[in-house]
């Protein structure tokens, strides 16, 4: 579904990807892992076209994306979750949802598919008409996942979605992403958890100063005490 080939990526005069070369396949979760600064969340914004200045190849479902704007990308399927989650201030949990089909060729099935995902977060349901910033951390992460899903991507990419949460929202977030892959979404996640991702990815690759290092299946990885001792402490 997704080919990365030889991606570079800048901040400014800083070479922060150096020819990432990555797949991910129909239905896969997919983990990348690697220290801080490694450039996981820069491979995220680099593939929905979030920087300014990237060269490389970035394939989604045979279509080259490098020269379209991040919008185009989104209407074609691909949905980020950035770490700072971006939960709009003053807006309701539905109003926030809402924002998630302003650029979908689904926004004319809204009523629907919000009632589909309150199914799926009971906790938002609970909560739709309470003013979003006010719900805790752990809330407001199901929430920026949740207004991703609400457009129904082929491929979701997730960023550190596990940081700041209490351990139970934790374990209700990842029992949603297995859900999610049984259901045939494809996820692309960057955790701090290493061995929690690992055990729900299928793949993973590990970076090390904007470059990948190793890639193996997650079980390879979980057993592999070496690599994830060098490449995946904080």
């Amino acid at each position: 579904m997704l080919r990365i080939n030889q991606l570079n990526a800048w901040y400014g005069a800083s070479h922060a990807l150096q020819d990432i070369s990555l797949e991910v396949g129909r239905g896969e979760i997919v983990c990348l892992i690697g220290r801080n600064g490694a450039g996981k969340t820069t491979t995220l914004k680099s593939i929905m076209g979030l920087m300014d200045r990237t060269r490389g190849s970035v394939i989604f479902k045979g279509q080259e994306l490098l020269q379209q704007p991040a919008h185009a990308r989104f209407a074609l399927g691909l949905a980020y979750v950035p770490e700072e989650r971006r939960i709009v201030q003053g807006l309701s949990v539905r109003e926030n949802l809402r924002l998630g089909l302003v650029a979908s060729p689904e926004k004319k099935r809204e009523s629907e598919l919000i009632g589909e995902i309150a199914g799926i977060f009971p906790r938002l349901a609970e909560r739709m008409d309470q003013e979003a910033v006010t719900m805790s951390g752990g809330e407001q992460q199901m929430l920026a996942i949740a207004r991703a899903m609400i457009a129904k991507p082929d491929l979701i990419m997730l960023d550190e979605p596990s940081e700041g949460i209490m351990p139970v929202l934790v374990d209700e977030m990842f029992a949603l992403f297995r859900s999610m892959k049984a259901q045939g979404t494809t996820v692309l996640l960057v955790e701090q958890n290493v061995e929690l991702a690992l055990d729900i990815a299928d793949r993973a690759y590990v970076l090390d100063q904007g470059s990948v290092v190793h890639q193996a299946s997650a079980s390879a990885l979980l057993a592999d005490s070496e690599i994830k001792e060098r490449y995946c402490s904080v």
